[in-house]
């Protein structure tokens, strides 16, 4: 039953913000099977757990900001025309970073990439010791935070194989479950310095129950951190209140700051007054910031690691995009939207000829099918659903893929079965799940009639 999701144009309060942002047309996106009269139209574009897309904000704050620097050049870093003094620019967006994801002001600081933020983190908070020295992630993260757990490990001198504790699904199962998480941290815990895991996983698209595997993770002793790229800005977060220690996260998928646009990191306060490690200018007191002192006094909190000044640029294309967020009332209104249209989107999905119910992936099928690896439970997921192609390693995904984007249909893959498809709130709507769907349908169809290649 699909009714229970769709709601009515008349009563979808949030359906005027996709006006806010720029979404390519079909011409743009060179979407080769979309008649010629429909070219100019937008795009079935459900790709914002990759990429998302441009606020119109962005746009024009970008745009001032080049203005600014044209006329005032280096005085803007104090005297700026419309009240964002480059000095403090960083400062534009904390609030409203705050606010995403549960935090006072100072717990929180925008500031350079994922995986730099995340190396800083680690170099603080894994204090290995000759007893507790382990770190827990799950299985198949993604690929940046495996490296630099490994080379983090292997810096102390210590083999990465025998230190990560990688949790894989049961067999016969895509996901993990929650009470295995629990049991292994209430099993291995004594000998576990760090919990460290996606809050979204990035390939199934599940969402793991941060508030209950950090409190399991603090009532063994261990530090749990949590990289929040898939998550922040597609579910509400609450990081002091769960008593996270520390978080990470980028901004250019959910919170379509552009691509390479720059990210964060999270601190709990009671760690304000840890000693920062690798101390830049950007980290020090504002007050003497450009007296040049020899010794560096950290701002207290999260903006003390800090470096670099960070691009003016990339920080006001991710305010534009914040000021939406605020607009539309925030997370929990966001939120809400979100589990409409996913959910539509799955129960439109379960209907096509061409569904399989997630056993389907563990048999050794040769029917051309597709089935959805993401927890059906809405409260164990986000925006995204990733669906996994069968018969598996015959090639159907990239084929249907091909015939997706013919159609204008804009998901992306992840190889070798998988597409991942995730209606945003913001901008997405329910024409758009119905579409997509049905293209894909139509997808499906041009595959069977072109064939498989013979089974290896």
């Amino acid at each position: 039953m699909t009714t229970q999701f769709k709601i009515p144009a008349k009563e979808d309060t949030l359906l005027k913000y996709r006006d806010e942002f720029v979404i390519p047309t079909f011409r743009q996106m060179n979407a080769s099977a979309v008649p010629t009269e429909i070219a100019d139209q937008p795009v079935t574009y459900l790709c914002g757990n990759s990429l998302g897309l441009l606020a119109k904000r962005s746009k024009k704050l970008v745009e001032e900001e080049l203005e600014v620097w044209a006329s005032k050049a280096v005085e803007a870093h104090f005297d700026h025309p419309y009240g964002r003094g480059w000095m403090w620019i960083a400062d534009t967006v904390h609030p409203y970073l705050a606010k995403l994801v549960g935090a006072s002001e100072s717990e929180v600081a925008c500031m350079g990439t994922l995986t730099a933020n995340l190396h800083l983190m680690l170099n603080v908070f894994y204090k290995p010791t000759a007893g507790r020295y382990k770190i827990l992630c799950e299985a198949r993260a993604f690929p940046s935070d495996q490296y630099a757990m490994a080379t983090q490990v292997a810096a102390r001198g210590m083999n990465p194989d025998e230190v990560i504790i990688q949790l894989k699904p049961r067999k016969g199962e895509h996901t993990l479950r929650t009470e295995d998480i629990i049991d292994t941290i209430k099993r291995e815990g004594s000998s576990i310095a760090l919990v460290l895991f996606a809050g979204l996983q990035f390939y199934t698209g599940q969402l793991f129950q941060i508030p209950e595997i950090t409190a399991a993770a603090k009532a063994e002793g261990c530090v749990c951190g949590w990289d929040l790229a898939h998550a922040v800005g597609n579910v509400p977060l609450s990081l002091h209140d769960w008593d996270v220690d520390f978080a990470v996260w980028c901004s250019y998928k959910y919170l379509n700051s552009g691509p390479g646009g720059i990210a964060g990191l999270y601190v709990h306060d009671r760690h304000a007054d840890l000693p920062v490690q690798e101390a830049g200018w950007w980290g020090h007191d504002p007050a003497t910031r450009f007296d040049m002192p020899p010794t560096f006094k950290a701002i207290r909190g999260a903006q003390g690691f800090q470096q670099s000044n960070p691009s003016v640029l990339s920080i006001v294309s991710l305010l534009g995009s914040l000021q939406v967020f605020d607009a539309a009332g925030g997370m929990q209104a966001i939120r809400a939207r979100s589990l409409r249209l996913t959910g539509y989107l799955e129960a439109l999905l379960k209907q096509s000829k061409f569904y399989a119910p997630p056993e389907a992936f563990f048999r050794d099928g040769a029917e051309l099918k597709f089935t959805i690896i993401t927890p059906a439970n809405p409260a164990e997921r986000g925006a995204q659903l990733s669906l996994a192609f069968l018969p598996l390693g015959r090639g159907v995904m990239p084929k249907v893929l091909k015939q997706l984007e013919a159609r204008g249909v804009v998901g992306d893959s992840r190889k070798p079965d998988v597409i991942r498809i995730a209606p945003a709130a913001l901008y997405n709507t329910f024409e758009d799940v119905e579409r997509a769907v049905k293209v894909l349908d139509e997808a499906m169809e041009a595959v069977a009639k072109e064939g498989l290649p013979a089974k290896a």
